[in-house]
């Protein structure tokens, strides 16, 4: 913004005291005005435009009162959309937009195209807009946060894996979760693409935009599907192509969602132009992201495996059903007003003790008590020491 001539002031609710002080020297150097220690009223009164930042709640008292004053609140990556024009190609889901977007980005790199990868992964879009750099497609993860900041957001081709109960704590209830993630399709029309998982409860019934051109995928063919699953290959067909098969042998991603998460990379693949060849290649030798059931090492015959990118009940419960061998369960963290029934219910075909951490324990323990035997831990350190003993 400083880049455009823009005046700009941060304001944080943090005193300026406990803030790094790089971040300080930053916004000088940047000769920004910072306005710590609250949030007062009057400064988002007399602004011309609010940015909010991901993890700000969108109903606090200031921004009620600008948006009543007609002033614009936007989100950053609403804001570098209105800066860019390379062709938008957006993620999104409850669990698997981060390995989705990584993937469809090497499938596109591998087709020797120009390709920013970023948004809610990693790297900001605002990055890419104030680089001056030429992609050929911007492919980037949107979190429901990200979405609800969103007006004339406008992907050419829109991904939407899966819906279940998330973030709780910040929407008043699970429509309008659901709604906030919808919304990736609202700006789209004739030329674009929608990807859906028909599978999910949510989107089976869904239908995007008037000429939007829909793409549906599922375990099982069915004649609105454009993709499934059979014999151990992922079948496709987009309207006005040639139906194409990629195998799976090499796929090392494990679980029955990755291979939902493969069927949206296939059509959004071939919704770009992108030939089968290097659709395979590209899947082949994908090996995932750091994190999500990511392979740390092993003693002896106990492997232990890092899925900390699992931070809902849907995503723990995809998890668990990946593994054939006895497992032991490190849970725990911020609630985020989910129902922790479903991961006891998962648990119990595959889990022989469960370690609870976090602010949600004594949650968890509820769910898991007469189902799952398990044990508190006070830290991770606690909770790894006491997993290796019991495995």
């Amino acid at each position: 913004l400083r880049q455009q001539g823009a005046r700009t002031t941060v304001s944080e609710i943090r005193a300026d005291s406990e803030l790094d002080p790089r971040v300080l020297r930053e916004l000088k150097a940047l000769e920004t005005l910072l306005e710590a220690g609250g949030h007062r009223e009057e400064t988002f009164l007399s602004t011309d435009a609010i940015i909010l930042s991901p993890g700000v709640p969108h109903d606090m008292a200031p921004l009620m009162a600008a948006r009543k004053n007609g002033i614009p609140v936007l989100g950053e990556m609403e804001l570098a959309c209105r800066l860019i024009d390379t062709p938008l190609v957006a993620i999104t889901g409850t669990n698997g937009k981060s390995t989705v977007t990584a993937l469809l980005g090497a499938i596109l790199e591998g087709a020797g195209l120009q390709v920013f990868v970023g948004g809610n992964i990693g790297t900001p879009l605002i990055e890419y807009a104030a680089s001056g750099k030429k992609a050929d497609y911007v492919v980037v993860e949107v979190s429901s946060f990200q979405l609800d900041t969103m007006t004339t957001f406008h992907p050419r081709v829109a991904v939407l894996l899966n819906v279940s109960p998330d973030h709780l704590d910040r929407y008043p209830g699970y429509g309008a979760y659901v709604a906030s993630k919808l919304r990736i399709f609202q700006n789209q029309g004739a030329g674009d693409w929608a990807v859906l998982n028909d599978d999910d409860p949510v989107l089976g019934g869904f239908t995007p935009p008037k000429g939007v051109s829909l793409l549906r995928y599922g375990s099982d063919r069915g004649e609105s599907r454009q993709a499934c699953l059979e014999k151990g290959k992922i079948n496709a067909c987009i309207p006005g192509g040639k139906e194409i098969s990629i195998g799976l042998e090499q796929w090392s991603l494990p679980g029955q969602h990755n291979r939902e998460n493969l069927m949206a990379v296939v059509l959004a693949g071939l919704a770009l132009r992108v030939t089968p060849s290097v659709i395979q290649q590209t899947a082949d030798t994908f090996r995932g992201l750091p994190h999500r059931q990511e392979f740390v090492g092993r003693i002896g015959e106990v492997a232990f495996y890092d899925d900390s990118k699992a931070t809902n009940v849907d995503a723990a419960c995809r998890s668990l059903s990946g593994y054939d061998a006895p497992v032991i369960l490190i849970a725990g963290g911020r609630d985020k007003g989910g129902d922790y029934t479903p991961l006891a219910r998962a648990a119990e075909r595959k889990v022989k003790k469960a370690l609870l951490l976090g602010e949600s324990k004594a949650l968890l323990a509820q769910a898991f008590e007469g189902v799952i035997p398990y044990s508190m831990a006070s830290d991770m350190e606690d909770a790894v020491s006491q997993a290796v003993s019991f495995a």
